[in-house]
């Protein structure tokens, strides 16, 4: 079992910058890979980005890539999301997610585990 805890979300302004943190519990926590998702009002979830089980390999959506940066640090069992020059458009509810698997999968519904999710509001 594994248990995910999301943080660092708030309300910022356009341009500004939020690190979120993915806190996981479990003595394995380095067998999974993980995934950032976010859920923006009245639309789907969608993959922002991923990160490998060793944190050797990172894949990004489109709407990320050249703003976000994935990390992680095993050791604290921890899992972050750096997000940079912050547009309206990034607000959502954002949820990290573990599959038990070597390379984070784009597809929802292949994730073990899944956070509570953690707001983040860019405003104008």
């Amino acid at each position: 079992q594994v248990q995910l805890v999301e943080s660092g979300g708030g309300l910022v302004q356009a341009g500004a910058s939020l690190r979120l943190s993915c806190a996981a519990s479990g003595r394995t926590f380095s067998s999974y890979a993980v995934g950032w998702f976010r859920q923006a009002p009245g639309q789907e979830r969608e993959f922002v980005g991923g990160i490998s089980r060793t944190g050797g390999t990172t894949f990004y959506a489109d709407s990320a890539k050249d703003r976000f940066t994935i990390s992680r640090d095993n050791a604290k069992s921890t899992v972050y999301l750096q997000m940079n020059s912050l547009k309206p458009e990034d607000t959502a509810v954002y949820y990290c997610a573990a599959d038990r698997t070597v390379y984070p999968p784009r597809s929802q519904s292949e994730y073990d585990y899944w956070g509570q999710g953690t707001q983040v509001t860019v405003s104008s």
